[in-house]
């Protein structure tokens, strides 16, 4: 399980990877779960969360409403008894167990999507979950032990966020994808000009290094040479 840390001493471990990655970030004494794997992955999230000797989550945040980010939020909330917070615009899909159908962003995207939307809404499920808080723009974790906040960064969906730690490290969901080389770019989304917009609040932070939820690490260098070229 790959690990980051901040100059602050806070951890960041991918406890899920391949199919989409999932984050838990702790200070020693207070953990995070950021998005939750696939539906089968419950098994191998929750035996990691016990090989590193997590017996209680402070809460989960989900960065958009869809399967593979969201498919073990019910299983979470009920097995740790875990506040769940999502963006005030994904609180519908969560409750309905299906999240919205982005669009393509590539040729060979939008074509992907135009021949299985119908099966992407079928088999894009997962198990319903109540929320217990709904953010908005920003939202403050303090009051969860861990120097961080919530950061609202629509584009792929229009509520997906992205979680900003010690200004040093940003998960941001699917707003970033790590797969290509040389680009953040993702192949999925609703509104790609408010995505790249969310790019710039991303780097008004000034945080060095973006973990998103497909992929491996984006450094700044990389993301504000595709930003410019792309705004």
């Amino acid at each position: 399980m790959k690990t980051w840390k901040t100059l602050g001493g806070i951890r960041i471990i991918r406890i899920l990877s391949g199919r989409s990655n999932a984050f838990l970030v702790t200070n020693g004494t207070k953990n995070i779960l950021v998005d939750t794997g696939c539906g089968f992955e419950w098994r191998l999230l929750k035996l990691r969360l016990n090989k590193l000797t997590v017996y209680h989550l402070d809460c989960l945040i989900l960065t958009h409403s869809h399967f593979d980010h969201a498919g073990n939020a019910n299983r979470i909330r009920k097995t740790f008894k875990t506040p769940v917070i999502i963006h005030c615009k994904e609180t519908q899909y969560l409750a309905s167990g299906s999240g919205p159908v982005p669009g393509g962003t590539f040729a060979w995207s939008r074509a992907v999507v135009k021949m299985f939307s119908g099966l992407a809404r079928s088999a894009g499920g997962f198990r319903s979950c109540r929320y217990d808080i709904a953010v908005e723009s920003v939202y403050e974790l303090r009051d969860f032990g861990i120097n961080a906040y919530i950061l609202h960064t629509p584009g792929h969906t229009a509520g997906s966020v992205s979680v900003i730690i010690e200004d040093e490290i940003a998960l941001t969901g699917d707003t970033m994808f790590g797969v290509f080389p040389g680009s953040a770019f993702p192949p999925f989304a609703e509104d790609p000009k408010q995505l790249i917009n969310s790019w710039g609040k991303l780097l008004d932070t000034g945080c060095s290094l973006f973990l998103p939820s497909h992929g491996s690490a984006n450094r700044r260098e990389m993301v504000e040479k595709d930003y410019h070229k792309r705004r």
